[in-house]
């Protein structure tokens, strides 16, 4: 009894019940089963038909809106009153069913992934004339000094004051690499300190905080993003004029009374009611095959529109993880292949991505057991220094070097630059306090970007890269994959900013991102994609669709089955309006009865529901 109180409390299993009883009712109606004293077929008005006559008697009073549900309700009444109850009844399940199939795939296809990580930190570390105490986070003031451990997530805006480290800043810029930080340098709420201990004044707080105000964007950005409307609604007022004025046409000419009823039956436009969910749920359906989660019932409508696609490049073009591209050795008598060796044995212990980076290569380039260093040390902020084969070693940034008092030759700086416009991070080294050369690392780009980008040039859809990446890498990175059009430098509100830019130009824009940071423009874009594997849970919640399995070659696919997809319901359309007109043809000369004015008229429905099922096995060519 519980479990059936329960069923009734939640309206989708609550109209799921009424289904199975309605149907059941008409199949005893029809079938005659049993002997009863009432026709069955009163129970599938009750149960659907109420609600249906109910919720158009409000619409039509309460807001003067003409929807589909008014004819349904007109015809369910009138043939109730001529004694046709099995049509009234037919008609109330089949209309009943389109709404549910319209409510779920429309408005509740939000299945899968459906998370928001709470990113804002609860509590924050304040030191108060040398004392130390954690406090809720919203209670911290402008001014504060703020300690930060190694491993935290820092809790609002700030300066270092003293300390020295690095932070992942994927949540604000998106790139995968930490960035080294000391005394006078920016943070900022929501990033992670990732190895030193810092303190911090806090200079904004709140709701002014950088992560508060990247939360507020996505809750903004929505706005403008106009809901389709289901067809039949959108036609609801012709249709309900044009079958008043047939019925009552007909009505005066016979005299025939059933005549107007069966035409109001006929009418009835369930077919136009499920030719756009049954092809968006098979569409869904073909989708999924391909790892591809559509969340929004109508993104596959707003997809057919795009003509531009908008990527970020960390974790999107890219894998989001760095990896040795280079080499360099500035010592005669030391090999690339020997300072690989002793630098990722120096990076051993190492916990730092780059250092992990490293060592990944070197094993994937060799069978040798690298060598424990003797002694290590992790400089937060610079690098590292060991004790490897007697050998005194100092690997990371040019700050590393320069404080330990390694000379560093133009030769070498030189080198180095052009790898750093290209996007690259340097990893300089020093042996026995000598410069030695260097290794450059880079996040690298996925197999399949190029054809990727390719492919959608070739059905006409401009590709876009917005990235946070200096002007020199931005490009290097479009040229790599094919893509002329580049902004650089980009914070979330750019990315924003540059999407709305494009669809006030009346360009509709596809974003196509996996961070935090790209939720902005995820939520602005006329249809937002989302690297559901890699990709934050905010990301994902702020888009359309996501790539589950993170391949972005499905996005050519995805493109052409939101244009299929549009076609089949263009199709779905035409063919119930000309079967619907042709049964009102045959109603208004008295062919047809209302029962089967009902069964010819829900031909269509089965005709739309089985050309929209051929859309699971849609194949890109």
């Amino acid at each position: 009894m519980k479990k059936l109180i329960d069923i009734f409390k939640v309206e989708d299993k609550r109209v799921v019940l009424f289904l199975v009883i309605s149907a059941i009712s008409l199949v005893i109606s029809f079938l005659h089963i049993g002997s009863l004293k009432i026709d069955a077929a009163w129970i599938a008005i009750i149960l659907c038909g109420i609600p249906i006559i109910k919720g158009a008697a409000e619409g039509l009073i309460q807001e003067f809106d003409i929807k589909a549900d008014v004819l349904v309700a007109l015809a369910l009444i009138a043939s109730v009153l001529i004694g046709q109850t099995f049509a009234a009844g037919e008609v109330a399940f089949i209309m009943t069913l389109g709404a549910l199939l319209e409510d779920r795939t429309v408005a509740k296809a939000r299945a899968g992934i459906e998370k928001l990580v709470h990113l804002t930190p609860r509590t924050a570390r304040v030191i108060h004339e040398g004392e130390e105490s954690i406090i809720p986070a919203e209670k911290v003031q402008v001014g504060d000094t703020l300690r930060v451990l190694a491993g935290e997530t820092i809790a609002v805006d700030g300066v270092i004051i003293s300390g020295q480290t690095s932070i992942n800043q994927a949540v604000m810029t998106g790139e995968s690499l930490p960035v080294d930080k000391g005394v006078g340098d920016e943070v900022s709420s929501g990033t992670v300190n990732q190895f030193g201990t810092f303190d911090m004044k806090a200079t904004k707080v709140g709701e002014d905080s950088s992560l508060q105000r990247m939360i507020k964007l996505v809750e903004s950005a929505d706005a403008s993003k106009a809901k389709i409307v289901g067809m039949a609604d959108r036609w609801a007022t012709w249709i309900v004029v044009i079958a008043l004025l047939s019925a009552a046409g007909t009505w005066f000419v016979s005299g025939e009374i059933i005549r107007s009823v069966t035409i109001l039956v006929v009418f009835c436009p369930c077919a136009l009611v499920l030719a756009t969910p049954t092809a968006i749920m098979a569409g869904i359906g073909n989708a999924t095959k391909y790892g591809i989660l559509v969340r929004e019932g109508d993104a596959l409508e707003r997809l057919s529109k795009v003509t531009r696609i908008a990527f970020d490049k960390t974790g999107t073009l890219t894998y989001g993880k760095p990896a040795v591209i280079a080499i360099e050795s500035f010592n005669t008598n030391i090999s690339s292949e020997k300072l690989l060796t002793l630098t990722a044995s120096a990076e051993l212990r190492s916990e730092h991505p780059l250092g992990k980076a490293i060592v990944s290569h070197f094993k994937n380039m060799s069978s040798i057991t690298l060598e424990d260093p003797q002694e290590f040390a992790m400089i937060a902020g610079r690098g590292v220094k060991a004790m490897v084969s007697g050998n005194t070693i100092f690997a990371g940034n040019a700050e590393l070097l320069v404080e330990n008092s390694v000379a560093m030759s133009q030769d070498v700086l030189g080198k180095a630059s052009g790898y750093r416009n290209e996007g690259c991070t340097i990893i300089y080294i020093a042996i026995d306090g000598c410069e030695a050369g260097f290794i450059a690392l880079s996040d690298t780009l996925r197999k399949d970007s190029v054809d990727m980008i390719k492919k959608l040039k070739s059905i006409n859809v401009e590709s876009i890269l917005l990235t946070g990446d200096n002007p020199q890498a931005a490009s290097h990175i479009a040229k790599s994959v094919g893509i002329t059009n580049f902004h650089s430098e980009c914070l979330p509100e750019d990315k924003m900013s540059a999407i709305e830019k494009y669809q006030n130009e009346n360009n509709m824009i596809c974003m196509v991102g996996d961070g935090i940071n790209d939720a902005p423009a995820l939520k602005k874009a006329y249809v937002g994609v989302a690297m559901g594997g890699i990709g934050s849970d905010i990301a994902v919640d702020a888009a359309d669709i996501a790539l589950v399995s993170d391949d972005i070659k499905s996005i050519p696919h995805l493109l052409s089955l939101s244009q299929k997809t549009m076609n089949t319901i263009k199709w779905n359309l035409a063919l119930s309006m000309l079967l619907n007109f042709a049964a009102i043809i045959l109603a208004m000369t008295g062919i047809l009865n209302p029962i089967l004015g009902a069964l010819v008229h829900n031909v269509g429905s089965v005709a739309v529901i089985i050309n929209s099922a051929l859309l699971l096995n849609f194949k890109n060519k």
